[in-house]
């Protein structure tokens, strides 16, 4: 199989010379060039036709947001995002998000060893690979706000009290989450997620689901409760677990290793939701690469669990829900458009 050629795009040398360094221990990536900046990176896309970008957003000369617009008007590729993990850097690498960026990594520093580092940047980019980025960019173009939400049985309110939802995303989450969660009522049951994403980008992340969503949307914090009207998302570089004393249902968050090189990760979340949520539970595995959730989400179902996975023909990469089917953890197969209703279908 050909090596997917990866190009570096950094101010930073030191930047640079780590990406290298670690990617050249992938025996599928290889990296083609680097650049200090989009005009040196713009070249180097004509001469080394790379087929994946990693972009830093806080550049010289022209800013990396300027760039990946002109980039995904004139030659769209698979571009992830490397950024800082201050607030600033948050705010942008949610706009790159939004133009059409696939991913976003943090830069190693104090919250990511080197290593950790490299393992899920490797990941990012066999991802990035598979993405068709012009039709993404369609389907992001094609898509419609939501000016009203999907109403939940009144049959079910009553029943609803002691419901869980718990989703599972990575590549193309961001965009498929939001797809899914805005078209939910106000009255939804407790909603807990872990999408792929590095620290402080699930905080503005949630904040922005909050402002879309009907119901409250907040990143995680340890001992929070799970209840109807409000969406608990992991907090990026730790896992999130739910715990139940008495009737409550609440979630702990905590460091650990990697779990399918991912931290948070899905099948953390799952398994927790099998062993103390039961048949109590609706299940959703949405696009992403690799097969975070497929063992959580056979848990689920073997717990008594309805579950969803996102259709082959509306993932951004086909590889979580393809990976949770192929172990027979899911019980429905559903287009994107069509999740929220199969969730309401289901309480």
């Amino acid at each position: 199989m050909a090596k997917i050629r990866v190009l570096v795009v950094d101010d930073s040398a030191v930047v640079r010379k780590v990406f290298t360094e670690e990617l050249a221990r992938e025996a599928e990536i290889e990296v083609v060039g680097t650049a200090p900046d989009p005009y040196v990176a713009r070249e180097q896309i004509v001469k080394l036709k790379p087929d994946v970008i990693t972009l830093d957003i806080e550049m010289p000369r022209m800013d990396g947001l300027t760039f990946l617009r002109k980039l995904m008007k004139h030659f769209p590729l698979p571009v992830i995002i490397v950024s800082s993990l201050s607030k600033a850097g948050s705010d942008v690498a949610m706009e790159a998000m939004d133009i059409g960026a696939v991913d976003v990594v943090a830069k190693p520093g104090s919250a990511y060893s080197v290593g950790d580092m490299a393992v899920q940047l490797a990941e990012k980019i066999r991802a990035a690979a598979r993405v068709n980025v012009v039709k993404r960019l369609a389907d992001m173009a094609a898509r419609r706000p939501v000016t009203s939400q999907l109403n939940l049985p009144k049959r079910a309110l009553t029943s609803s009290t002691n419901k869980i939802i718990a989703i599972g995303a990575s590549t193309g989450g961001t965009e498929a989450l939001k797809d899914v969660l805005v078209r939910l009522p106000a009255t939804i049951p407790g909603i807990m997620i872990v999408q792929h994403m590095p620290a402080t980008f699930t905080g503005k992340f949630a904040a922005r689901l909050n402002s879309l969503c009907a119901f409250r949307v907040k990143e995680a914090e340890d001992g929070d409760s799970v209840i109807p009207g409000q969406a608990l998302l992991a907090p990026g570089n730790f896992h999130m677990v739910m715990r139940r004393s008495g009737a409550r249902y609440y979630v702990n968050v905590k460091d650990g290793p990697l779990v399918c090189h991912q931290r948070p990760a899905v099948d953390v979340l799952f398994n927790s939701v099998a062993a103390f949520g039961g048949a109590n539970v609706v299940g959703v595995i949405l696009t992403g690469m690799g097969k975070d959730g497929a063992q959580g989400m056979m848990k689920m179902k073997e717990a008594g669990a309805k579950t969803i996975a996102q259709d082959e023909k509306s993932c951004v990469v086909f590889g979580m829900p393809k990976e949770a089917i192929a172990a027979g953890g899911v019980d429905q197969v559903l287009p994107l458009s069509k999740i929220s209703q199969g969730i309401l279908d289901l309480l």
